[in-house]
């Protein structure tokens, strides 16, 4: 399996190849290049599987790959290396791209080449680029990138309505009636979207939407009707929370 390490850091690249080296018995073949544009030429030659893509690089930022390869011709994965603050890196996960925060740690790029290698071929790494570009090109992220079987959804937050854990798989539901099943547990998304104001965790196994209540009903203890009449238990401890929540809603 050939890996392209693509970064103007001399020393980066260096680090970045020893570390796949020792930990990454899957790559055989491991090549560099010190600018976008060289890189691109060894992607055409050398047909990697996996490219470590440095984003801040002069003359042309990593994000920019996609201006120089076709969509049709993205048969690899990306895992970008970076050194970005914590609202980038929020921009990352939106679009469910992989990458590493500089200093690179060693079990950071085993497990981050891993997850590649099980999903080379069928990520559609072309489309989660494009969601990335729009997120880094704004702070008002609205969108959250989901996997599903056969690749990823792009879900505008508005449309989802509820999150529902399932031991380590949630459950998300969307306006759509859909209901996209993802193999993550749900405090990985009550972490990815507790800056988003309209969600809110009423239970620990719910993370609902506050623009798709329905109804909230006294009776049998308190709980919650949504849009699509699902019903949502409210802990004792977030009964007070939720009701001064909710009639500041307007």
């Amino acid at each position: 399996m050939k890996v392209i390490i693509i970064d103007d850091e001399r020393k980066a690249r260096n680090l970045l190849r020893v570390l796949v080296s020792e930990n990454c018995p899957k790559i055989t073949e491991i090549f560099e290049a010190e600018d976008l544009l060289s890189g691109i030429e060894l992607i055409k030659s050398e047909q990697p599987q996996i490219i470590f893509l440095d984003i801040e690089m002069p003359q042309h930022s990593g994000l920019e790959i996609l201006d120089f390869i076709e969509k049709d011709n993205f048969n690899f994965e990306i895992i970008f290396t970076t050194a970005y603050s914590e609202y980038a890196i929020k921009a990352f996960q939106l679009s469910a791209i992989d990458y590493l925060l500089k200093p690179v740690r060693a079990t950071q790029v085993q497990e981050s080449v891993e997850k590649a290698v099980k999903h080379i071929g069928k990520s559609q790494i072309n489309t989660k680029l494009e969601e990335l570009k729009k997120s880094l090109a704004s702070s008002n992220f609205n969108k959250i990138g989901l996997p599903f079987a056969d690749g990823f959804e792009f879900v505008n937050f508005n449309e989802i309505i509820l999150l529902k854990a399932d031991g380590m798989y949630t459950k998300i539901t969307t306006l759509n009636e859909s209901d996209i099943l993802v193999s993550k547990p749900l405090k990985h998304f009550v972490s990815l979207l507790e800056k988003i104001s309209t969600f809110y965790k009423p239970h620990r196994s719910y993370l609902i939407n506050l623009k798709h209540i329905k109804q909230y009903i006294k009776k049998d203890g308190g709980y919650i009707v949504m849009d699509n009449n699902e019903t949502v238990s409210i802990s004792k401890d977030k009964k007070e929370e939720f009701l001064a929540i909710v009639q500041n809603i307007g």
